[in-house]
């Protein structure tokens, strides 16, 4: 089993991936393109769901499902690619998203998880290789903040400037 990085902790994570062995009652991680073709399935499911966006994907084409998933992982492809971080924000700014916010892929990096974590995630999924020791120090590396950041858990004292 997997560690990520969940409200400050390091814990095992509980959910499976769509193709991982995973009962009616497991937690559930599906692509959003997996939810597309049949909802009814996948919200008949009596475990909690969760939805993977793509960089292509869009958010707000989760408005309406919103409600029903417990977590929405946003994928990361390298260190790079911004999307991720205005996808977080729409979630929980806009579309009120309050479930579980969770970034995965190789973008995901230690010297990142503070922004991660200003842009609205609570969890992460740290790329392979990474310190998960690193990205809690990373967390607790800055107090301050210069504009207000989304609502999250990850960061607990946050202070900003007028």
């Amino acid at each position: 089993m997997r560690c990520i990085l969940r409200q400050r902790e390091l814990v095992a994570d509980h959910w499976r991936q769509l193709g991982d062995e995973a009962g009616d009652g497991d937690s559930l991680i599906v692509p959003l393109a997996q939810l597309r073709i049949d909802p009814q399935r996948w919200h008949a499911r009596s475990g909690p769901l969760g939805v993977c966006l793509a960089p292509t994907d869009r958010a707000e084409e989760l408005a309406a499902e919103l409600p029903r998933l417990s977590l929405v992982a946003v994928e990361f492809p390298n260190a790079g690619d911004g999307r991720g971080y205005s996808t977080g924000r729409l979630l929980r700014e806009r579309l009120g998203f309050t479930g579980e916010l969770r970034a995965v892929g190789a973008g995901v990096r230690h010297d990142q998880v503070f922004l991660l974590a200003r842009c609205g995630f609570d969890a992460l999924e740290l790329a392979p290789g990474e310190d998960p020791e690193a990205a809690l120090r990373a967390l607790r590396r800055y107090d301050v903040g210069y504009q207000p950041g989304a609502p999250g858990v990850l960061l607990r004292r946050q202070r900003f400037f007028a």
